[in-house]
């Protein structure tokens, strides 16, 4: 059966709505999509792009170029293109909430989110780190967030802490949690039965056994040792300024950075076109783009969609895959 998609446009101020419109000028035949969105927004972007959109019930099929089954949400406030208004951040909300209640409720097989302006949601009285915090917290589950492109895969230990936070944040605990729960996706959702994954250090030189540090001599090698007893296949603590040279790379199925900003400038220089973000650790699949709401770019017409293609594109094939092998 053909998975049924959610699709999320995140900041209706934003490209979110536009890259949307791009991707549904063809009908998919590796899935079904939904969009959670408010009708207005989508036709102003439609407009604002000279290409058609009919919006159809929820369960009608999407047979020509711009036709999109629509679960309706409307936003207080009016929208304005490169404007974000806190006061429509609970449709944001409630738009992934919905999205994800209906997978968590089996009535839909994955998620597909466009981007989120974080300062505007939290200007409208909500605390918001993410959408990955967000869902996981929904389904009650621990979570992994990674970036993937042709290249590589990343995934993070931390996500979106400030850098002062990172090293309290890296304890046994939370990092044989992250190891586990990549181990899993990768060999359950990627079909991977024994992935290699390479761990970066959280100092430079990985340390250098201690004098630039003491986080990978107290927690990183010894959990390491631990999961390889386990039978996992983990390849470090290594210095993440060689780490993803070329001739390394080929050699692993995923990186696990540290923090954010450690592992994703590297694969978003690699092919940010293409890069995706996946929340590994979820019940569904849950696939968003792997970039901001570009607001300066809003209404323009100027937006790259390639990186929502991708991550429909991939989210499809999760779901397609779970449904096979649950």
């Amino acid at each position: 059966m053909t998975p049924r998609l959610a699709l999320v446009p995140g900041e209706p101020a934003g490209i979110g709505p536009e890259l949307c419109i791009h991707l549904v000028q063809q009908p998919r035949e590796d899935c079904r999509l939904l969009a959670f969105a408010d009708p207005q927004v989508l036709r102003a972007a439609a407009d604002a792009l000279g290409l058609p959109l009919t919006l159809l019930p929820e369960d009608a099929p999407a047979t020509a170029p711009g036709d999109l089954p629509l679960r309706p949400l409307h936003n207080p406030a009016p929208t304005r293109f490169g404007q974000p208004d806190p006061r429509n951040a609970r449709m944001v909300i409630d738009a992934l909430l919905g999205a994800g209640r209906a997978c968590l409720d089996g009535e839909l097989d994955g998620v597909v989110t466009g981007p989120v302006h974080k300062a505007a949601i939290n200007a409208g009285g909500i605390a918001y780190s993410g959408t990955t915090e967000l869902l996981a917290g929904q389904a009650g589950v621990e979570v992994v967030m990674m970036l993937a492109n042709g290249h590589m895969r990343v995934a993070l230990a931390t996500t979106h802490l400030p850098l002062r936070e990172v090293a309290d944040a890296l304890s046994a605990d939370s990092l044989r949690q992250v190891i586990a729960t990549t181990h899993a996706a990768l060999a359950r959702d990627f079909g991977l039965p024994r992935p290699r994954i390479a761990v970066l250090g959280l100092n430079p030189h990985a340390g250098e056994d201690g004098h630039l540090g003491r986080e990978e001599l107290d927690v990183v090698i010894p959990l390491l040792e631990r999961l390889r007893g386990e039978g996992l296949d983990l390849v470090g603590p290594l210095p993440a300024d060689t780490a993803f040279l070329p001739a390394k790379l080929r050699g692993f199925d995923a990186v696990l950075a540290m923090y954010h900003d450690q592992g994703l400038p590297v694969l978003k220089y690699s092919g940010f076109e293409q890069a995706v973000n996946i929340t590994l650790g979820l019940p569904y699949p849950r696939v968003a783009v792997d970039h901001g709401t570009a607001l300066d770019l809003a209404g323009t017409g100027t937006a790259d969609p390639s990186s929502l293609r991708a991550a429909a594109t991939l989210c499809a094939r999760l779901a397609a895959h779970r449904k096979i092998r649950p």
